[in-house]
């Protein structure tokens, strides 16, 4: 809801507010960004006060000496004007000055989104009561003609507000932009936190949080994508807050390029927050009577600590950023052939690999790099699709309509945007590629990248995916990237010269190659929207609701050691729901960290996401058959709660255990996850926290069913056995492959409000015995719990 009453502006959420006003001098000043409040409240106690001037601060109007920009919380700033805090833009103005005074000019709000051209932004809900409503603001520049426009649409149910600015010359001179952040916000502070997002190839996610200090706090991506080294999403806490409780606000970009965010705490205690497009190599020459949008933002807020500031996220992305068709829709369970064959496979191959996963109740198989052109390594084929049919005589098609005669639907992988020097399409159009005239480019995984500026590429791209997603019955994509972009330069952005002088616009790459991908993905997906498209770029190097806007599921990391990826997926939980986190079952030990982990919880990690398998099927066993079978129907029985129920991350009672629980929205049904990392010696009791529950609903809390693997016990296994043998003896090991114990199984039947109190659970393995009432977990277990309403339960 937007009421607007003697200039002062009130957006309302369900359980948000944030109110504005225009102050005397026409500027926009923040007043409140949090719990709801009554519409058209009174905003006196809000206001920050100004009674008396600050010394050291430059008076904005003679008139008005306690009115400085540097002391106001402010929607946007002015430049050069008396606020010396980090500014959301840097124009040069037509008459070469870099000052510019921004103020109120008009307010018009309505129903609905307002279209953002060339970039993806939230949508409404078809058919649905709560559409979005939205208040643009415009500014107007004191001596020029140039008008700022801040737009902000309200999505009630999801307690989100969206954000983003758009520049409008309608100057008769060419203004150069060289940053333009999507928003801007200043809070007084309440000794706020920083959480942010970092990490690298195969560990992406890692949460980390610092105090925030007087000063400014930056991260963001120079890569070309967003980047697994810094996350766009960030969030600001109170330092009290936790997983359950405190102040906590979220913030996001859509946005799958270069970008910042900065945060800066001054010594009057405003902490000015805004992020955009990098102003790093950004500069953008906006021609007279032209547009410059920056992308949108995400802002939300809840007094529920990190759970409710993450709840309000996964009910925006599932509802406002998923395509459409893709809606609460269950993902299939896929099985890749990569680690299973890498580049070395065949036709004959894949079928083997098909007709195991078939067997197992796999729905999907994805035929992963390699199958086109010279591909039988990293260093040739990129950019061209003639299927290679010395792997596949019968082709794609032929190869297709075998899998689907198993009951499979088909996936294949591309990565459309790159192109190897080695390859039919450099020899014909070196120009398609991403370099500096003159210069040798770097690479990166022997490959260059396509210059997407270029119209004539982003074609090419078009009809080459486009023609094989029209002649083969592929269900599911996966689109890989997987460099980083270096010696950036296009033709088309060169102007007469290429020179510094003139309209050179090399400036303008970056942020034109997002553009151009954007048009790409959507003359290709919306065109069909029934192939399931799973972005990827080394992993989650490009994991941002840009690419969710196309791809209702990412790749999230190439390490799928459930132990990494519980710290990689939980950090990606903060502001990502589980059905976009594509998340696999791998063989073990793990060739990213030659970790050795159980099926069981490789299982109950990627069950937490949209779940695969990836590895030789082949080369399993029948009790590893068995196993996976059980996983698959379990999986299918509770995919829709495991893929977009309410997700929680659970405080621990100790330090290497790792609780996770998922609740459908009707809280007919519960999973929880509890991992154990490392085993310690004669460990203490263990219990299990729950949430989100009904308290007066009476529910069964189960085990999911474990067996243990023989060789688990070591030479313990001979407290068990009538004779002595040794714990490597092959016979002992080929006994393992159709044997087992039994693992600890619970079962309780209470009530919602006691199993909130927490479940004490059976006694932990401390090195005094096995028998089936004690948890056998060891380093790196696992357990799931099932909790159901008891008059569901069948």
């Amino acid at each position: 809801m937007i009421n607007v009453t003697q200039n002062v502006f009130y957006l309302h959420g369900k359980g948000i507010s944030y109110i504005m006003r225009k102050t005397a001098h026409g500027h926009l000043e923040h007043v409140w960004f949090g719990e709801r409040m009554p519409d058209q409240c009174p905003i006196d106690s809000l206001v920050l006060k100004r009674t008396v001037i600050a010394g050291g601060t430059v008076t904005y109007d003679e008139s008005d000496e306690c009115y400085s920009l540097d002391l106001l919380p402010l929607e946007w700033s002015s430049a050069g004007k008396g606020d010396y805090r980090a500014a959301p833009y840097e124009m040069v103005m037509p008459d070469g000055s870099r000052v510019s005074d921004f103020v109120f000019e008009s307010a018009e709000s309505g129903r609905g989104i307002v279209p953002l051209e060339g970039m993806p932004q939230a949508h409404p809900v078809a058919e649905s009561e709560h559409e979005p409503e939205h208040l643009i603001i415009t500014l107007r520049e004191r001596c020029f003609d140039i008008r700022v426009k801040l737009i902000y649409t309200v999505f009630c149910q999801s307690d989100v507000i969206t954000r983003r600015v758009e520049i409008h010359n309608v100057s008769d001179s060419v203004v150069l932009v060289n940053k333009l952040m999507s928003f801007m916000l200043d809070l007084p502070d309440r000794r706020f936190s920083l959480t942010t997002l970092h990490g690298g190839w195969i560990r992406e996610g890692q949460r980390q949080a610092i105090e925030l200090p007087v000063g400014v706090v930056s991260t963001g991506s120079t890569t070309g994508n967003s980047s697994h080294r810094h996350n766009p999403a960030f969030a600001l806490s109170e330092q009290s807050a936790d997983e359950m409780k405190g102040r906590v606000y979220g913030f996001n970009l859509v946005y799958s390029g270069n970008h910042v965010k900065f945060v800066e705490k001054s010594e009057y205690g405003l902490v000015r927050i805004m992020a955009g497009i990098n102003p790093e190599g950004f500069s953008w020459r906006l021609e007279p009577g032209c547009v410059l949008a920056a992308p949108e933002a995400v802002m939300t807020y809840s007094t529920e600590g990190f759970n409710g500031m993450s709840h309000n996220m996964h009910s925006f992305v599932h509802d406002h950023i998923i395509p459409p068709a893709w809606r609460g829709r269950e993902r299939p369970i896929l099985a890749n052939s990569w680690e299973a064959y890498y580049f070395k496979f065949d036709q004959s191959k894949l079928l083997r690999l098909a007709k195991k996963a078939a067997d197992l109740g796999i729905e999907l198989l994805v035929l992963d790099d390699g199958w086109f052109g010279k591909r039988n390594d990293d260093h040739s084929g990129l950019g061209d699709y003639t299927v290679n049919k010395k792997k596949l005589p019968q082709g794609l098609s032929g190869l297709a309509a075998k899998i689907e005669n198993m009951g499979l639907k088909f996936g294949l992988w591309f990565e459309p945007e790159m192109i190897s020097p080695d390859s039919d399409l450099y020899r014909e159009h070196p120009e398609y590629a991403v370099q500096v005239p003159g210069r040798e480019p770097s690479q990166g995984r022997h490959q260059l990248v396509l210059d997407l500026c270029r119209e004539e590429v982003r074609d090419y791209i078009v009809e080459s995916v486009g023609r094989i997603l029209d002649e083969v019955p592929i269900s599911y994509v996966k689109w890989d990237m997987n460099r980083h972009m270096s010696d950036v330069f296009s033709k088309t952005l060169s102007g007469d010269s290429a020179s510094v002088d003139g309209n050179n616009r090399q400036g303008e790459f970056f942020h034109r190659y997002i553009i151009g991908l954007y048009d790409v993905l959507g003359r290709i997906f919306r065109p069909r929207p029934e192939v399931l498209l799973e972005s990827c770029a080394s992993g989650g190097n490009r994991f941002d609701l840009g690419m969710l806007c196309y791809s209702p599921q990412i790749w999230t990391s190439d390490n799928i050691d459930p132990i990494e990826r519980l710290t990689i997926q939980g950090g990606m939980s903060l502001f990502y729901p589980l059905s976009t986190m594509g998340s696999h079952v791998a063989d073990s030990p793990h060739s990213q960290t030659l970790r050795k982990t159980s099926l069981a919880t490789r299982f109950h990690l990627a069950a937490f996401g949209c779940l695969g398998y990836e590895f030789n099927l082949n080369f399993l066993d029948r009790l590893q058959r068995r196993e996976i079978r059980e996983q698959i129907e379990f999986y299918k029985k509770h995919r829709h709660t495991l893929q977009f129920g309410r997700f929680y991350r659970l405080p621990a009672l100790k330090d290497n255990k790792i609780h996770w629980q998922v609740v459908a929205a009707d809280k007919k049904e519960s999973l929880a996850g509890f991992y154990q990392t490392w085993q310690r010696a004669a460990e203490g009791f263990d219990l299990l926290p729950l949430t989100g529950l009904e308290p007066d609903q009476q529910y069964k809390l189960s085990t999911r069913p474990l067996q243990l693997e023989l060789e688990r016990f070591g030479n313990l296994i001979n407290h068990l056995l009538p004779v002595q043998i040794r714990s490597t003896n092959p016979l002992l090991r080929l006994t393992g492959k159709f044997y087992t114990l039994p693992d600890s199984a619970e079962s309780y039947e209470i009530s919602g409000q006691q199993l909130q109190a927490g479940v004490m659970l059976n006694t932990h393995f401390s090195g005094t015995g096995y028998n089936s009432n004690v948890r056998m977990l060891g380093d790196f277990g696992s357990h799931m719990y099932l909790i159901e309403a008891v008059e569901d339960i069948k």
